[in-house]
C-alpha cells in the first residue's frame, strides 16, 4: 500500500501542493478575521480537500498531456507514462476523480464556490497546452494558481463581496479588504512566473529543438533570469503591500526580510545553471518562501484576535 501510494503520490508530485496552499489558508485566515469568526474545521478540510484535489487533477493532465515529449527528453523520461509504471487510462481516471472531487468539495462549501468549479478545473488544466503557442506560458501557470486564494476567500465569505460590514470595535471606517484577495492572487502570480522560468531554464535546449515556447527560448536564459529577478521583486512588493493594507506589523515584516532573503538566495544559485541547484532553487527556498509567509500571516491574525489595525 506504502509503495503504491508513493507511485501515484510521486505520479503527481504531491509534495509540491506546498506552494499553492499556504496562500490559501492565508487567504482563509485573512478572510475569517474580516468576517469576525474562525472559518471551523469543516471548512478547512473542504478547502484543503479542493486544493489537492484541483492540484492533482492540474497534473494528471500535465503528465497526460505532455507524455510525448517527456518520452523524448532525457530530464523527463524515466517518469511514469513514459515508463509504463502507470497507464494511460490509470492517469485519465485520476485525472477525472480529482476534478470530480474539487467540484464535490465546492458543492459542499457554498453555491459560489460550486458554481464557479468547473471554471477553475478548465484554468488549472489550460496551462498544460499554453507550451505549444505562447511563450507566456509561466503566466498561464501563475494564473492556475492564483485561483487558490481567490477560492479560499470565496470559501469563507461565500461571495464576492469583499468589503466586509462594519465592526464595532473598529474605530476607523476605513475598509481594504476587497483588495487583500485581489492582491494575493497578484502575488501568487508574479511568483510563479519568477520560479517557472527558473525552472524553464533546465529544458532550454530541449525546448528550442522541440518548438516549445517559454520566455526561456524567447529571450534567452539571462534576459529570463533578469526578467524572473524583476517578478519576484514586483513579488515582494505587493506582499507589503497585502501587509499594510491588512494592518500587519512586526512578525510580518520580519517574514518579509526573510522572505526577500530567499529570493536573492534563489536567483544567486539559479545562476550556476547546474543540475545540482534545482531542489534547492526551485523547489526547498520556494517551499520555504510560502510556509513563512502563511506563519508570519497566521501569527498576526491569530494575536491579534481578528481585529484590525489599520
Amino acid at each position: 500500500m506504502f509503495s503504491f501510494l508513493k507511485k501515484w503520490a510521486g505520479f503527481v508530485r504531491f509534495s509540491h501542493t506546498v506552494f499553492a496552499l499556504p496562500f490559501a489558508l492565508a487567504a482563509m485566515l485573512v478572510a475569517a478575521r474580516d468576517n469576525h469568526g474562525w472559518p471551523g474545521w469543516r471548512v478547512f478540510l473542504l478547502i484543503l480537500a479542493a486544493m489537492v484535489c484541483a492540484r492533482t487533477c492540474a497534473m494528471a493532465f500535465n503528465r497526460i498531456a505532455d507524455r510525448k515529449f517527456d518520452a523524448l527528453n532525457p530530464r523527463t523520461a524515466s517518469r511514469h507514462l513514459p515508463t509504463g509504471q502507470i497507464s494511460l487510462a490509470g492517469a485519465g481516471l485520476l485525472c477525472t476523480l480529482s476534478a470530480t472531487g474539487l467540484m464535490a468539495a465546492s458543492w459542499l462549501l457554498n453555491p459560489t464556490c460550486f458554481a464557479l468549479s468547473p471554471v477553475a478545473i478548465v484554468v488549472v488544466c489550460f496551462y498544460s497546452l499554453t507550451k505549444r503557442f505562447t511563450d507566456f506560458t509561466h503566466v498561464f501557470l501563475g494564473v492556475a494558481l492564483a485561483l487558490a486564494p481567490i477560492g479560499a476567500w470565496l470559501a469563507v465569505t461565500g461571495s464576492f463581496d469583499f468589503w466586509p460590514a462594519p465592526c464595532a470595535q473598529d474605530h476607523s471606517p476605513l475598509r481594504h479588504s476587497f483588495l487583500l484577495p485581489l492582491l494575493l492572487a497578484a502575488a501568487v502570480v508574479l511568483w510563479l512566473i519568477g520560479f517557472d522560468i527558473i525552472y524553464a531554464l533546465q529544458d532550454y535546449e530541449f525546448d528550442r529543438a522541440h518548438g516549445l515556447h517559454s520566455l526561456v527560448v524567447r529571450w534567452g536564459p539571462k534576459n529570463a533570469l533578469a526578467a524572473a529577478f524583476l517578478a519576484h521583486l514586483f513579488m515582494w512588493g505587493v506582499l507589503a503591500a497585502f501587509g499594510l493594507l491588512a494592518g500587519f506589523r512586526i512578525a510580518y515584516a520580519g517574514g518579509l526580510i526573510l522572505i526577500l532573503a530567499c529570493l536573492v538566495v534563489e536567483h544567486w544559485v539559479a545562476r550556476r545553471r547546474s543540475l545540482d541547484w534545482v531542489n534547492t532553487a526551485f523547489f526547498r527556498l520556494n517551499a520555504l518562501i510560502s510556509f513563512v509567509f502563511l506563519a508570519v500571516t497566521a501569527g498576526e491574525v491569530i494575536f491579534r484576535g481578528f481585529r484590525f489595525t489599520w
